[in-house]
């Protein structure tokens, strides 16, 4: 019963919630939200007292607040204060579209006033705004990123507050361009003919990464050589130089222990004959066993730089470990099968496993490297 007296409290006050003349609204001052609530109330019980007198008076002091607002905005100084003034307009102009779909409000007001025109011109004027502001920044800071980065932010807001508004979209695009930090990334092949094609696996899957996410956030953009050359950026911002400064590739260790097992339990090892009758002997067995283990470590260290391409100035420098383990393990015994564990019987039954050729284990231990790689140039980046 508590909890059904609980959701049936709780359905009443939404109920007496959605149900509000916005008289509490318009005590406080929040004209619009008092006239908004009015409305609403008066859609569905249009004879409803105290959403009319809310109506009533918050309508005239909504519209009031609004075109006073806007009168102080267009003697200000205020920077773009025409979006200010285009935002009030577009108050006025959702009051009058809610009291156009009230008919009882209607009955209270039957002319309210559109400010259609007015808005749009605003919004015109706050775009020109924008794009000038924009423009002027291009023209005064040439080869300023920060100056273009603003710039465009500009360009947007024009766009956004006027769809199409002049030439914005091509000027975004100039704009963006010319904020765009540019990054060429450059692998340098190892010396090694012999290791050739599995660097190569390396660096195209480096190469991957960037074409594949060509820019961490807005305003960086990753090359690769090709297609800086194709592209024709000979002045990039950035260079990204990966190199391998040492690698070591089918390192060999050999190991060999030999232990002896006593069986856990006893088992039969013979008969005797006692008064002409044979008995089972038992007794604990053991074996001795040898286990054999080859491990083939592969490892290499890759440099990676970050160069201001101006300057040729070092601006991030780090070194990442890459490690690869391959083993093979195996085993022989003498003595009883009896004393060996499951396991142990396993291990005795294989043979030695040739490793894999020097081509797939620099391939494997590159691979934790390109996880680093990436992950350095993806935080290094991303706050530019």
């Amino acid at each position: 019963m508590q909890k059904t007296a609980y959701f049936i409290f709780i359905f009443i006050i939404f109920v007496a919630t959605a149900c509000s003349s916005g008289k509490t609204a318009l005590q406080q001052g929040n004209y619009e939200e008092a006239v908004l609530k009015a409305v609403n109330r008066l859609r569905s019980s249009p004879d409803n007292k105290k959403a009319r007198e809310t109506l009533q008076q918050a309508y005239p002091l909504a519209l009031n607040w609004n075109r006073s607002n806007i009168d102080r905005l267009k003697y200000s100084n205020e920077k773009f204060k025409w979006e200010s003034i285009a935002r009030s307009y577009d108050n006025l102009n959702r009051l009058y579209d809610e009291m156009m779909r009230c008919p009882a409000c209607l009955q209270l007001f039957p002319q309210p006033q559109s400010y259609l025109n007015e808005g749009n011109e605003a919004r015109n004027l706050a775009a020109a705004e924008r794009y000038e502001t924009a423009d002027r920044l291009l023209v005064e800071n040439p080869r300023n990123r920060m100056a273009a980065k603003e710039a465009f932010m500009h360009f947007a807001t024009a766009e956004n507050l006027v769809p199409n508004y002049k030439d914005t979209r091509k000027r975004m695009e100039e704009a963006r361009f010319l904020a765009t930090l540019k990054i060429v990334v450059e692998q340098v092949p190892v010396a090694s003919r012999f290791y050739q094609l599995s660097d190569e696996f390396f660096r195209n899957k480096i190469y991957q990464y960037i074409t594949t996410n060509p820019r961490m956030n807005e305003f960086v953009r990753f090359y690769t050589p090709q297609e800086a050359q194709i592209q024709g950026l000979t002045a990039p911002d950035q260079i990204v130089r990966l190199q391998f400064d040492d690698f070591v590739v089918g390192a060999t260790a050999m190991t060999s222990n030999t232990e002896t097992f006593t069986s856990k339990d006893s088992v039969k090892v013979g008969e005797v004959k006692v008064e002409g009758k044979k008995i089972d002997v038992f007794n604990k067995v053991t074996a001795k066993v040898t286990t054999n283990r080859k491990t083939v470590i592969s490892k290499g260290l890759l440099d990676m730089q970050i160069l201001d391409a101006y300057t040729n100035a070092v601006v991030y420098q780090d070194k990442m470990v890459g490690e690869f383990v391959w083993f093979s393990e195996w085993g022989n015994f003498n003595g009883d099968e009896r004393a060996l564990t499951k396991e142990q019987r396993q291990l005795c039954n294989r043979r030695e496993v040739p490793p894999p050729p020097p081509q797939e284990l620099f391939i494997e231990f590159c691979r934790p490297l390109y996880d680093q790689a990436t992950n350095k140039i993806r935080n290094f980046y991303k706050n530019y």
